[in-house]
């Protein structure tokens, strides 16, 4: 049975088959994803008339993951390969014995195999040589702090790039003896920053700082092969002459040597500077170049973060929003936070840096605690990123929070608003901090918006709950009849007239202790005295047989109950939702979800349940059929005029009719009741004139007059407007 274990020893792959034995020993360097080894050594020895028996010792190493053994048995090495009669000694004769070869490989090819699976794409080969002109410049830089003649023969600290037919790439690093050259550009996987780095233990310990240095792994300076067929490396070292390195990828040599630049980056990234010491104008000339962006950003918050990880960054907030925010929200990807690790770019293409509600937040974030694969395109691992995450949520929280009152109003909200509703939906954990940043309109003011606080500060004494009326409109949610008595007696009721904000109170329970009460649904009670709930029960009593006949007789399909409204006060009747229930402008939300999902079934579900017919006791048309039911429970008017009731409150609570036909009947047949016209009387068709005939001439003309031509038209245009169809003249 094969075994995955972690250990230090390493494994034991046995098998038997043939005549000749053959014991190898080989060390691979497997680099993960691609399965390529670079070396073999091995050992081979032949006994006659027995059984081959093959023992091959596999150490896969990586720095990426621990070491991977696979182990076919628990036994001593010595003990497991005793297969068809050989013992541990004979073994032991075998190894003493046997002959040393080496394994052949194509190198050039196997050099293509390397560069071409660790890499994803060939422009990175600029990258990772420049980081390792970066890591030279900082060890000759390291080295000076010990050896003051390490930079005599060029104080200046540079990376030169030409351009013209061959691309060279110039530094004034450390450089490399020949000895160097051939052991780090000669050996793959040999990575000369992690020697220095191993050297360099006594300085850390005197409190010189080695993080800036770049490389780990020593492959990255072959990714030149990708798109160069030949590579020459000149390099000079303090403690040798100059030499040449070159090499096609299949042999390299190394040659002794005889030997108007333009600076790119005259100043230190933006980002590694104290915020102090960057003025307003930098920042402002960093975005436009970094987010291509012509504008001034709104807002932006400069910070080094300390603690499980460390990191710099910038952010900023857009001035507008970006075209298609909202196209595939959660699912693309979006590239405006641009991820350094030790000042060298990774990616921009991940959306595990910021969560979607910030997805317009640009900036760049650099860590030198974040692990790398080898190409260093792509990161090791992501619990880091969550830390740096929710680091950066709260510090961009913080930003948005600055933002000046009335340019938060007048601008941000305008541009961002729908992103801190959706922001109060999908983050539990900020959810306090996002709800202080809500806008809403508000029975207070015609044209300003208010913040939750602000509502909370105007509200009536003893009022316990945060009113809210939702609509598609502010004049469909201020016109309904919920809110009537509400803003009779100075209550601030919030509107909510944007599809996701009704989404975003259901996520939001309370603020400041207070509870959220949709007016449209049940719960809505006021104070009232002995004698006001002395009254109320009094109506009660004298509206019974009107709410128990409508309940079990007329509307007995329609609705779960009916009730006198303590909310009403111009309107005869209302239809009320339960507190789980679903309000006219969420029923008809759901509903066009449902419709472009195709799945309807939980949204039948909810539209379906019945809800609360709330009566107004003051309105005639209420007082009048109270009249006409004590009169006559059987009166098929009174039947008649509680339906019309029933679907005009419904359509005034912002749901929709199930038959809107029915309704329309009904309309007019209360029409002809109270216009004296008889219910079966019918409208007189109206005689079509006759079609003209055709001509069965097809060569003779005809000749009209303007007067003939007219009426002609004027014909046609009738008949036409009969079928429905426009004709222009």
């Amino acid at each position: 049975m094969i075994k995955l274990v972690y250990r230090c020893s390493g494994p034991l792959l046995s098998y038997s088959g043939g005549k000749r034995c053959a014991s190898f020993t080989v060390n691979l360097l497997v680099i993960i994803g691609s399965c390529i080894y670079l070396a073999f050594i091995f050992n081979l020895s032949y006994l006659k008339g027995q059984q081959i028996c093959l023992a091959a010792k596999i150490c896969c190493r990586s720095p990426l993951l621990p070491c991977l053994y696979l182990h076919l048995s628990a036994f001593r090495e010595e003990e497991a390969i005793q297969l068809d009669g050989l013992n541990a000694a004979q073994i032991k004769e075998l190894r003493e014995k046997s002959e040393k070869h080496a394994f052949q490989a194509e190198v050039n090819r196997m050099m293509k195999l390397i560069i071409n699976s660790l890499y994803k794409n060939k422009e990175i080969f600029l990258r990772e040589l420049i980081s390792n002109a970066s890591d030279a410049l900082d060890k000759i830089r390291l080295l000076s702090l010990t050896n003051e003649d390490a930079m005599a023969a060029n104080e200046e600290l540079t990376i030169k790039i030409k351009e013209k037919n061959m691309l060279h790439i110039t530094d004034t690093g450390i450089g490399m003896t020949k000895e160097e050259l051939v052991k780090n550009l000669g050996t793959i996987a040999k990575s000369g920053t992690s020697e220095f780095l191993n050297k360099m233990t006594e300085m850390q310990e005197e409190g010189q700082s080695t993080s800036e240095l770049i490389g780990q792994f020593g492959v990255g300076f072959y990714s030149a092969f990708l798109v160069a067929d030949k590579v020459i490396v000149t390099s000079k070292h303090n403690n040798d002459t100059q030499h040449i390195w070159e090499s096609d990828s299949n042999q390299f040599s190394v040659e002794k040597t005889v030997w108007d630049w333009e600076l790119m980056n005259d100043i230190k990234p933006i980002w590694q500077r104290p915020a102090k010491e960057v003025e307003e104008d930098e920042y402002k000339a960093f975005y436009k170049t970094f987010s291509k962006d012509n504008d001034d950003p709104m807002a932006h918050i400069h910070f080094t973060a300390e603690g499980e990880v460390t990191f710099k960054s910038i952010l900023f907030v857009p001035t507008s929003a970006p075209r298609g925010l909202f196209d595939e929200y959660g699912s693309k990807k979006n590239d405006y936070i641009k991820l350094f690790v030790r000042r060298v770019f990774i990616t921009d293409d991940f959306n595990d840096m910021m969560p979607k509600y910030l997805n317009f937040i640009k900036g760049v974030v650099d860590s030198d605690d974040l692990p790398l694969n080898v190409s260093r395109e792509t990161l090791q691992q992501h619990k880091l990123l969550k830390v740096i995450r929710k680091k950066l949520v709260r510090k961009t929280l913080d930003m948005i929070k600055k933002i000046a009152e009335e340019q938060y109003n007048d601008k941000f909200w305008k541009e961002f608003g729908t992103n801190i509703k959706l922001g109060v939906i999908e983050d539990h954990s900020n959810r306090t901090r996002l709800a202080k940043l809500l806008r809403f309109q508000t029975s207070n003011s015609e044209t300003d918006l208010s913040s939750l606080e602000q509502y909370v500060e105007r509200m009536k004494e003893k009022q316990d709950k945060i009113y809210f009326m939702a609509g598609t409109s502010r004049k469909e949610a201020e016109s309904s009849p919920f809110v009537e008595r509400l803003l009779k007696k100075g209550y601030e009721v919030i509107y909510l007239t944007e599809p996701v904000d009704e989404y975003c109170i259901q996520a939001l329970p309370e603020f400041d202790g207070k509870r959220f009460q949709n007016v449209a649904k049940e719960g809505v009670k006021f104070d009232e005295s002995e004698k006001a709930k002395e009254k109320r029960e009094a109506l009660e009593k004298e509206f019974e047989p009107l709410t128990t006949w409508l309940k079990d007789k007329a509307l007995k399909d329609k609705i779960e109950k009916a009730v006198l409204s303590q909310r009403l006060t111009n309107s005869p009747c209302a239809l009320v939702a339960s507190q789980y229930g679903w309000s006219g402008n969420m029923e008809r939300i759901m509903k066009a979800q449902a419709y472009q999902t195709g799945k309807d079934i939980s949204t039948n579900y909810y539209a379906s349940q019945k809800k609360t017919l709330e009566l107004n006791p003051k309105h005639p048309l209420v007082k009048q059929l109270l009249n006409r039911v004590n009169a006559d429970a059987e009166d098929q008017t009174a039947s008649d005029l509680a339906v019309v009731l029933f679907e005009t409150a419904t359509l005034r609570s912002g749901y929709q009719l199930v038959d809107t036909k029915a309704y329309g009947d009904r309309i007019e047949r209360m029409l002809r009741l109270s216009l004296n016209v008889p219910l079966d009387e019918q409208a007189k068709p109206e005689e079509e004139p006759e079609e003209p005939a055709e001509d069965d001439s097809e060569d003779k003309e005809e000749t009209v007059d303007e007067d003939d031509d007219e009426e002609t038209v004027r014909t046609l245009h009738t008949l036409l407007l009969e079928e429905n169809v426009k004709l222009r003249i």
